[in-house]
């Protein structure tokens, strides 16, 4: 009976470990109005230490790149595309290629023109691709809402 318990009991804490998820990349959003008629969506990544993801102006034949697609609103129109700051870059041996990439954290920022004063939130989703010096995880796709503010 001990046996089968312990035997249990291992099968459990080896189902639970494989069962947690790699969670390198956290997302956090905030927006500032700049004027009535105008906003700035911030979208930030926070990256675990070791682990890197993607600038959104990667190559064809590389990894995936960091993409950004707001939802379509009557409410506002984006005012150019997203913009990030200069990434770090360097040849990865396994796409054979120099790749543009972001550390530890990264801000994102996408300017908004607001087509009235009741506009509660600008959204959307994002895709991703993070990796570290042994592995990459499958792309990942996150949605986001981000209010503005009076």
């Amino acid at each position: 009976m001990k046996k089968l318990i312990l035997a249990i009991t291992a099968l459990i804490i080896t189902a639970s470990a494989q069962a947690q998820i790699e969670a390198p990349v956290k997302w956090s959003y905030v927006a500032k109005k700049t004027s009535p008629t105008e906003a700035v969506v911030f979208l930030k990544a926070t990256i675990d230490n070791g682990w890197h993801i993607y600038s959104q102006n990667v190559k064809e034949g590389g990894p995936i790149k960091t993409k950004f697609t707001f939802t379509p609103s009557k409410e506002y129109t984006l005012v150019g595309k997203t913009s990030e700051p200069k990434p770090l870059a360097k040849y990865e041996k396994v796409f054979g290629m120099n790749v543009s990439y972001f550390e530890n954290s990264v801000i994102f920022q996408q300017k908004v023109k607001l087509k009235s004063a009741n506009v509660k939130a600008v959204s959307g989703k994002l895709e991703f691709m993070t990796c570290n010096d042994q592995k990459c995880l499958p792309p990942d796709e996150v949605a986001f809402s981000v209010p503005l503010g009076k």
